[in-house]
């Protein structure tokens, strides 16, 4: 038995959480959010306290008990706080903008890369930083790998799009011989 899908999830006062046949709709101040529940697998909520169980020993059943319950708290937690990741644009000239529902991206190309922002996400930029917010986890690190990939730093200058807490191992480049063999006898 997974030991993540026996811990409870304490459900905030602000957070109001509807269960039907296989889904579970979660409502909160963020926003509202739905999470299928698979066959094998039962929620209840008792006290402002949810528990997820596993019914059966199947192993797809084992596999899934965690993951579900995993989801579902990035579920609450979303709604009451949202997700953010940060990103780093690193390079001379290197910058970003915001226009209405694009993100404008000046990476070096002869081009700016424009990439939309989905719906239910908001991207803000000062400076060098780049902040993705929502209240969807899966949603927010997906828009960050994307708009990462772009430009991804260069292991020999450090140039590219990197997270925030990403470390970036610096390649030596090409080294000068010792000795010169013009004039040598």
């Amino acid at each position: 038995m997974s030991r993540i899908g026996r811990l409870p999830i304490a459900i905030p006062a602000n957070v109001e959480i509807q269960k039907t046949d296989d889904t579970l709709k979660i409502k909160g101040p963020g926003g509202e959010m739905e999470q299928s529940i698979p066959p094998g697998i039962a929620i209840e909520i008792d006290n402002q306290i949810l528990r997820v169980k596993q019914i059966g020993d199947k192993k797809a059943t084992q596999a899934l008990f965690g993951t579900i319950r995993s989801l579902v708290f990035n579920k609450v937690l979303g709604v009451t706080e949202g997700f953010t990741k940060e990103l780093e644009i690193i390079g001379v000239g290197y910058k970003a903008r915001v226009e209405g529902a694009k993100l404008h991206l000046n990476v070096g190309f002869t081009h700016p890369i424009v990439y939309p922002i989905p719906s239910g996400i908001e991207i803000k930029v000062s400076g060098n930083q780049i902040l993705i917010s929502g209240i969807d986890k899966e949603k927010v690190g997906k828009v960050a790998s994307e708009i990462r990939k772009n430009k991804k730093c260069n292991p020999y200058t450090g140039k590219g799009i990197k997270y925030k807490d990403e470390i970036i191992k610096r390649k030596a480049g090409k080294a000068a011989k010792t000795g010169s063999s013009f004039g040598a006898k």
